[in-house]
Order: structure tokens, then sequence, then C-alpha cells
């Protein structure tokens, strides 16, 4: 496949997406010492681990399959969390994107419930449909995750169903164990209507925020 992700700044009013690097090493460690209760089934670096998870997402960015980012909180200047770009698929040609993934994210307590989230995902899905060209957006959770499922659906995406054994368990005491898979998707032909709903979202934000 000759397509290869690489994802520009985002920017948006509540956050600032950046390629990921590791000057975002000191502030993702602090954010994700942050209150963890609800990290039960998200693979959520400790601090100390923080480093290498960098550096293992530089090293497949490097592949091409994987475009990592910093959330960067505009109210404070500090990454909060991460997300990705990954999974590219081009199905009809080898040059043209048909499909991606948005995977790897996760968010610092503080930074939830505060239009970060919803921002963040208007933001990577308006570049995947509108400048990339893709005919359909995945995103995926532990099937058990009902909190991560809700935000999902929250911005938009459609739940396909359940694939069973999946991928690796990030659950604690779970480790070397499968787990179900919830899918989600948006389609270019959804796409107009999810944006108008997630522009509203944060302009709902913004404005309790003023």
């Amino acid at each position: 496949m000759s397509f290869k992700l690489k994802g520009p700044v985002l920017e948006g009013a509540l956050v600032r997406l950046e390629p990921l690097e590791h000057r975002h090493t000191a502030d993702l460690a602090a954010a994700a010492e942050e209150n963890r209760d609800t990290y039960a089934f998200t693979c959520v670096p400790r601090a100390e681990e923080v480093g290498a998870c960098v550096d293992a997402q530089l090293e497949r960015a490097a592949s091409g399959r994987l475009a990592p980012y910093a959330q960067v909180s505009l109210a404070t200047g500090r990454a909060v969390g991460t997300t990705s770009y990954w999974e590219p698929r081009c199905w009809l040609t080898d040059g043209q994107l048909d499909a991606v993934e948005i995977g790897f994210t996760w968010l610092g307590a503080s930074a939830q419930g505060t239009g970060i989230n919803a921002e963040a995902k208007l933001l990577l899905f308006r570049h995947a449909f509108e400048e990339w060209g893709v005919s359909r957006v995945d995103l995926k959770s532990d099937a058990r995750n009902a909190r991560s499922r809700a935000a999902i659906e929250r911005v938009g995406a459609r739940f396909e169903g359940v694939l069973r054994n999946w991928s690796r368990s990030w659950s604690p005491g779970e480790e070397g164990r499968l787990r179900d898979t919830a899918i989600f998707s948006i389609t270019a032909r959804e796409w107009p209507g999810c944006r108008g709903r997630l522009e509203k979202r944060v302009a709902g934000f913004l404005a309790r925020r003023a």
C-alpha cells in the first residue's frame, strides 16, 4: 500500500491536535496520573511508562500505518491525552484512502467532560472525510466499556456489532487474554449530519465556558 498516514496539526477552539513528539511526555505523564477510575478497560500508561509508549507510537508512525497525536488543551497549553489515526485501508486504488480508524485515545480526568473529546473527534472526522476523502471512519472499544461506548455514540458513530475475541484485553489482571470488541463507524453519507451535531455540541461547551 502506497498511502502513508501523516496527520497535520488540527486546531479548534478547545483543543489542538499536535503530532505526537517526545516533548509531550512530561505533560502526558502528569495527565495519566490524575484520577484513573475511568481506565478499567482502556490502555493508559502510568507516568513512568509514557516515554516508552511515545517511543512505540513513533516507531509505528514511521511505518505509515499510524498518525499519533497529543491532545493539547488550549485553556492550559498542556497535553492532556492522546489519540491517533491508524489502520489505513485502500480498497479501490493503492493511493486513495478509503477507510481509517481513530484509536489509541485517552484523556486525563480533568479534561474529560470539557468538550475536548467532542472537538477532537470533529477535527479528526472532518480531516478524514473532507481532506482525505474517506468513505468510512471506524472506532472500537472493549465491549464491556459502557462509558467508552456511550462517548463514541455521542460523537455520532453508529454501533455495528461485537467482534468476539477480536483483540488483546487491556484490563488489569487479564494479561494474555482476548477481549470482545464493540465496533462503530461513520460513513461519508452520514458525515454531514454528524458534523452538524458535533458542531452544536462543541458550541454548547464553549457557551458554558463563557
